[in-house]
């Protein structure tokens, strides 16, 4: 049976952009703007949840728990990004951090029909994924009732995993399905029903927060530093260079050499610069403190 959606806020028509078609180009883009602004202050209105569902996620990383994106569509595409980027950005190993879409692969660049739709897919990729109880699995979804995920969420509240629902929805299916309800209500989209719009730009901000801030609170940056990013081109070993020598005061040919002897490894360079040690040294201090720098610089 087909669902019409009629009550979904995300699918209402905005009557302000009923006439977008007969609009000059500049015109459209003021519209599109003026309603992008409002996504902000929606996400403001449940930075509450966001935080809750945040400290709960960090725990579990802390104890060893991965972090499991679930969406269909633009919301899995999403997910996959924001994952994506953990590795390069913070250093993490890819499956700390890992965006499961709907359609698998394929449905990153072209629509898998009838993807989302299958709630039986969901639970399997969980079961593939052995999700288990560390596990904190955030389903994505614009209107909060995407079979795929809902099928993902209940497998995985099964096996213990710690629940968060994403949606721009009130009283979503996902939400009631969740340890934790994130909804955030950005309301008609500019094109009717087209939530890679503002619904899109809610999920991004929110999964910016998540996967940064479970970042930050596990030690992987120093202060607003990318401490433990990749140096994989050019433009990152030269921020590498600059971090170390901003940190330490030393001249960049001391941070260069530094760098060097640690294998690109910046927190180690670090502290190989600050406490006058070697390498395996600095590992094994940073070790013994968590892998924390401001810890290790301390002690």
């Amino acid at each position: 049976m087909i669902d019409p959606l009629p009550e979904l806020s995300t699918e209402q028509s905005d009557p302000r952009y009923s006439q977008i078609d007969r609009l000059p180009t500049e015109q459209i883009a003021q519209l599109m703007n003026q309603a992008d602004a409002a996504v902000p202050a929606a996400v403001a209105l449940v930075v509450p949840a966001i935080s809750e569902a945040i400290d709960a996620v960090s725990a579990r990383m802390a104890e060893s728990g991965r972090l499991l994106y679930v969406g269909a569509g633009t919301s899995g595409r999403l997910a996959v990004l924001d994952a994506s980027e953990c590795p390069p950005t913070f250093g993490t190993d890819p499956s700390l951090v890992q965006g499961i879409i709907a359609g698998g692969p394929e449905a990153l660049t072209r629509s898998v029909e009838g993807a989302e739709d299958d709630s039986e897919a969901g639970a399997a990729a969980m079961k593939d994924l052995e999700v288990g109880p560390l596990d904190s699995v955030v389903g994505v979804s614009a209107s909060g009732r995407a079979p795929f995920v809902l099928g993902a969420l209940a497998e995985a509240a099964g096996r213990g995993a710690l629940t968060v629902g994403l949606s721009c929805n009130q009283g979503a299916p996902l939400s009631a399905a969740a340890d934790h309800a994130i909804e955030v209500v950005v309301g008609p989209e500019v094109v009717t029903g087209s939530t890679r719009l503002k619904a899109g730009t809610a999920q991004k901000l929110v999964l910016n927060m998540i996967s940064t801030i479970c970042m930050v609170k596990l030690g992987r940056t120093y202060g607003n530093k990318m401490i433990e990013m990749s140096a994989m081109n050019s433009k990152l070993a030269g921020r590498a260079v600059r971090m170390v020598s901003d940190i330490t005061g030393a001249d960049q040919k001391t941070a260069e050499a530094a760098l060097d002897a640690a294998d690109g490894q910046a927190k180690v360079a670090v502290l190989m610069i600050q406490h006058g040690i070697d390498a395996d040294a600095a590992r094994a201090l940073l070790r013994s403190h968590g892998e924390r720098l401001s810890d290790a610089l301390s002690g």
